[in-house]
């Protein structure tokens, strides 16, 4: 079903980024999916870059968050050759490059969080952590992991 929808929605992907270190895109274990950090990077540029709160605003920084997800939907692709594997969404880990005095992190996230949900349903329901950090790699925005649900 999760194919269908994410079909319907006409939502482009982006290549899933290739690790820049010692790691990764995924790693599976029986059911468990487990998704490394994406950056709000778009086929090897990243787009939003500097601090949440002082660079970019909220609106911006939730585009960032999204463009996270659609990273990590792109992996679970290239992990799983279909969304329709999917079983549910357990967690996504979020991690924003944030001004000290910036308090919307959670708001931020939501940009990963509502993708989820919009793709699929109440599968993509899931824990959350949102964090506020002094730097991410390649100076993003936003930073998000996720660990999923498949079908073995």
């Amino acid at each position: 079903m999760s194919e269908a929808r994410f079909l319907e929605l006409g939502i482009e992907l982006p290549i899933v980024p290739a690790p820049s270190a010692n790691y990764v895109a995924w790693r599976r274990d029986g059911r468990l999916l487990v998704l490394a950090g994406q950056v709000c990077e778009w086929n090897g540029k990243v787009l939003y870059t500097g601090k949440v709160g002082r660079d970019i605003d909220l609106n911006t920084g939730q585009a960032a968050a999204r463009i996270c997800g659609l990273n990590l939907i792109a992996a679970i692709r290239q992990a799983c050759g279909s969304l329709d594997r999917v079983r549910g969404c357990l967690r996504l880990g979020g991690f924003v490059n944030s001004d000290p005095e910036f308090d919307s992190v959670p708001a931020v996230i939501n940009g990963a969080s509502n993708l989820m949900m919009e793709i699929f349903g109440t599968a993509g329901a899931h824990a959350r952590t949102a964090v506020g950090v002094a730097t991410l790699p390649r100076r993003a925005a936003v930073e998000v992991d996720a660990i999923f649900v498949v079908e073995d």
